[in-house]
């Protein structure tokens, strides 16, 4: 869809900074046409899954960083995928 890719490089360009409330966005995001909600959609679920990759990768530098310390000691796998599993069914 080039018009995303356009749309989305027209705002980075632009820069414009504003705080709203949740409820103006949603009042805001309800005037545009389905269009125009579809694209931002995109744009927000492509936002999204930059930020989670830039935590992913900010978490695997800081255990890398805190291994080569000494503050992390190595494990057996199972060990490691057992507690996983228990960490899982806790919730």
């Amino acid at each position: 869809m080039t018009s995303l890719k356009n749309y989305t490089e027209s705002i980075k360009s632009k820069r414009t900074y504003f705080m709203v409330t949740l409820e103006e966005a949603i009042f805001t995001v309800n005037q545009l046409t389905i269009e125009q909600k579809e694209i931002l959609l995109e744009i927000v679920k492509n936002q999204l899954l930059e930020t989670r990759r830039e935590k992913i990768a900010q978490d695997a530098q800081e255990a890398i960083a805190a291994f080569h310390r000494g503050e992390l000691k190595t494990q057996p796998l199972e060990a490691i995928i057992s507690e996983l599993k228990a960490t899982l069914t806790e919730d």
